[in-house]
């Protein structure tokens, strides 16, 4: 063993390798792209409609409706399966949301409040005016109610397209892309919350709230444990379902309530691991040693220099992008084309709001916050690219057919569907072809200019005088 260690010292600064890290590292490097959850959430769709327009079409819907849950005495705690994923499941993925929110608020690029600015009055036109305009051609209709519908950005399609797109597209406009769908989800679930409830019990309310003061107390006092919050996240969800609030409302305020500090310093850390050093390998013994004691105090040492919101995220990425959105997919996107009315005034209403309305609440806010020097446009960003990201904003799927799913009745909810897809597919090939448009026109003008700048060089070398 000696001799190993000495003729390839480097590999003992890394964890040792098992053949089963021959196919773990490979699906571990593919989960680690953002955009395979949305190549998996495109894959589920595809799904869904074939099955929905297939001769298993009444089978697949009576599966997802099949009564689940459990009764004890009087009380019962049972859904369908579809009712199981859309307020349960995507709890979880409203949670991970609130988690990438306050990350980028406290950690990351919308720590600076301008440019923070920039992406919130963003998402607010998104929002603002497409609901608008849903209203004034709604006027009078009983689908007036949808108008929650078509307020919402799919993160993970908006993120894949950019993907495809390569290096041409700058970071800044990924950043901007993400923090702009993450504060849209945010103000989506405001959405659900206020406007698709149902009758308030304000006891329950109060539960709830209680809830929350004890899962603050718990990280007040040191509480560590992550089971034992979301223990308590569970209770405090049934509370809030109990109140007539859509309980996904449950992952949004626990997501903002993470604490974004981390229990170790790096400095501890840092003398923690010498500690770790300092003990003789021929002095490594079993039992509880001195050294175990210090071996067990560094692995929660490592594990605790991350602030809690970068960990759940770290664990719950993975499960949200290819479990529970997927799911989600599968449970809500089958849509049954063969006698749909793509002529219908819903579905052309929801068409024009994303494709349409989208685009223009997105840069007639941003502009005129940038104009009134409430927010600044991030450095490297320019307003034609601005422009092909909010038409990639018109991919509304996923909170689009969550909220169609609580606003509309089984006569309209097909013709909104149908809306919701054909605008995010328009959408995403739209914003596609702009942007890559203008950064094929971005590189032909730094082409010449770098072609100038050589000649004249050239030029300007002069022979040497003999």
């Amino acid at each position: 063993m000696g001799d190993k260690y000495q003729t390839n010292p480097s590999h003992l600064t890394q964890l040792p390798k098992e053949h089963v890290d021959w196919f773990i590292r490979p699906v571990t490097r593919f989960i680690k792209v953002e955009t395979a959850a949305g190549a998996t959430l495109f894959l589920a769709t595809i799904i869904a409609l074939l099955f929905a327009n297939s001769d298993l079409s009444t089978s697949y819907s009576q599966f997802w409706q099949a009564s689940i849950g459990i009764s004890f005495k009087d009380m019962e705690l049972k859904r369908s399966l579809h009712e199981w994923i859309n307020d349960g499941a995507m709890t979880i993925f409203f949670f991970l949301v609130a988690l990438e929110l306050k990350r980028e608020l406290v950690l990351g690029e919308l720590r600076n409040p301008k440019l923070a600015m920039f992406s919130i009055s963003a998402a607010l036109g998104g929002m603002l005016i497409p609901g608008s305009i849903y209203l004034l051609l709604q006027y009078g209709r009983p689908e007036l109610h949808g108008w929650g519908t078509v307020m919402s950005t799919d993160t993970a399609f908006v993120i894949g397209c950019l993907a495809l797109l390569g290096h041409s597209i700058p970071k800044a406009l990924r950043v901007f892309m993400l923090s702009l769908a993450v504060v849209d989800d945010i103000g989506a679930i405001l959405v659900v919350a206020i406007g698709y409830g149902e009758g308030i019990d304000w006891l329950a309310v109060g539960v709830a709230l209680t809830g929350l003061i004890a899962v603050k107390m718990m990280s007040f006092i040191g509480v560590r444990s992550f089971t034992l919050f979301f223990i308590a996240g569970g209770l405090i969800w049934l509370a809030v379902d109990m109140s007539g609030i859509h309980p996904t409302i449950t992952g949004v305020a626990l997501g903002l309530m993470t604490p974004t500090t981390k229990w170790v310093d790096d400095e501890r850390l840092h003398r923690i691991m010498q500690c770790v050093m300092n003990f003789p390998l021929e002095e490594r013994k079993s039992g509880d040693t001195p050294d175990r004691r210090a071996l067990k105090t560094a692995e929660a040492a490592a594990r605790e220099a991350l602030s809690p919101v970068e960990r759940l995220e770290i664990l719950l990425h993975p499960w949200v992008g290819f479990v529970v959105m997927p799911l989600f997919a599968l449970a809500n996107a089958g849509i049954v084309l063969k006698s749909a009315n793509f002529m219908s005034s819903l579905t052309l209403t929801v068409l024009v709001c994303f494709v349409i309305g989208k685009p223009l609440g997105i840069m007639l806010l941003s502009w005129v916050a940038v104009k009134i020097r409430l927010a600044k446009l991030p450095d490297g960003l320019g307003w034609n690219m601005v422009c092909g990201g909010s038409m990639l904003a018109g991919i509304g799927f996923t909170m689009a057919l969550f909220i169609a799913d609580l606003a509309y009745g089984a006569a309209q909810v097909n013709s909104a569907k149908l809306g919701i897809l054909l605008a995010s597919v328009i959408s995403a090939l739209l914003g596609c072809v702009v942007l890559k448009y203008i950064s094929m026109a971005n590189a032909k003008k730094v082409s010449p200019v770098q072609s100038n700048v050589s000649s004249t060089l050239i030029n300007d070398k002069k022979p040497l005088s003999k």
